[in-house]
C-alpha cells in the first residue's frame, strides 16, 4: 500500500491554493464543496494545493510550503506530492475515494464512473438510518463482536439490508430482532497466490472473519483481503477451541 487513505474534515479550515486557470478553479470548487476556506500562501494552514503550470514556479512554491511544514499536493506532479486527491463517489455521508498514487488520474476517473453506475442514490439514506439505529443495535447486541457479525450478515448480498438491494429497511430488519451468528469455523484451501482467483464466497468470508488461522505458505496478498483488525495466527491445523465469531482456517494448495 503506497499511501494511507484518510478522510480529512476541512469545514471552516484554511487550505492554501496557488495557481490560476481552470485546473486551479476546479480545485477551488472541490475545496469549497468540502467546506474549506480557500486561502493564499501567507495563511497558516496544514494543507496546500499547488496548481501552477510553470515547472520552476511550481517547484519553488512546493519548497516554500514544505519548509513551513505544510503537506502539499502539486497537480500533475506526483513526485512532488505529499498527498493526492482521489476520484470521489459521493453518496453523502458515504464517500468512496479511488486513488492511483498519481499514476493515472484517467484510470481513477474511469473506475469512479463505473462505481457511480453501481451504487444507488439512496445509499446515503441507509447510512443515516444505520447511524440513527446505533443505540437500538447496542441494546439488541450488547457484545460488539455479536453486533458486528449481525450487521455484516444483514448487509450481505440478498441480506435484510443489502445496500444494493431493492429497499433496505433498517427499522424492519431490527423489528425481527435477528440473532448474531454463532461461533463457527470455515475451512478452505486457496489455489494460487493471486487474490483474484478467490471464489466470491472465499473473498466474502475473508472480509467477515474475526480470526484467521493459516498455513505459513498462504501469501500475504490473500490475507490482506481480511479486515485489518482480524486476529491472524500461523497454524498447521485449525484451532481446538473457538472464540466467539467467524473463524477461518486457510490452507495452501501444493
Amino acid at each position: 500500500m503506497h499511501s494511507l487513505p484518510l478522510f480529512v474534515r476541512l469545514t471552516n479550515r484554511p487550505v492554501i491554493l496557488l495557481g490560476d486557470g481552470e485546473t486551479a478553479a476546479a480545485k477551488r470548487r472541490l475545496l469549497e464543496r468540502a467546506g474549506a476556506i480557500v486561502a493564499d500562501e501567507t495563511t497558516a494552514a496544514a494543507l496546500a494545493i499547488v496548481a501552477i503550470e510553470d515547472d520552476g514556479e511550481a517547484e519553488a512554491a512546493v519548497a516554500r510550503l514544505r519548509a513551513r511544514g505544510i503537506l502539499v499536493n502539486a497537480v500533475d506532479r506526483p513526485a512532488l506530492c505529499d498527498f493526492t486527491l482521489p476520484a470521489i463517489v459521493d453518496r453523502d455521508p458515504v464517500l468512496i475515494a479511488i486513488g492511483t498514487g498519481g499514476a493515472s488520474a484517467g484510470l481513477a476517473a474511469s473506475l469512479r464512473q463505473r462505481i457511480e453506475a453501481l451504487l444507488p442514490s439512496r445509499l446515503g439514506d441507509l447510512a443515516r438510518a444505520l447511524r440513527g439505529a446505533r443505540a437500538e443495535m447496542r441494546e439488541t447486541w450488547p457484545d460488539s463482536a455479536d453486533r458486528r457479525r449481525a450487521l455484516a450478515n444483514a448487509l450481505l448480498p440478498g441480506g435484510a439490508i443489502d445496500p444494493l438491494g431493492p429497499d433496505p429497511d433498517v427499522a424492519f430488519w431490527l423489528s425481527d430482532i435477528p440473532d448474531a451468528a454463532n461461533a463457527d469455523i470455515v475451512r478452505f484451501t486457496v489455489r494460487s497466490a493471486d487474490p483474484d482467483d478467490l471464489l466470491v464466497r472465499e473473498a466474502r468470508l475473508l472480509a467477515q472473519a474475526d480470526q484467521i488461522y493459516h498455513e505459513a505458505s498462504v501469501p500475504s496478498a490473500i490475507l490482506d483481503r481480511a479486515r485489518a483488525d482480524a486476529l491472524r495466527v500461523v497454524a498447521e491445523m485449525p484451532p481446538d477451541r473457538l472464540k466467539p465469531g467467524l473463524t477461518l482456517w486457510i490452507g495452501m494448495a501444493s
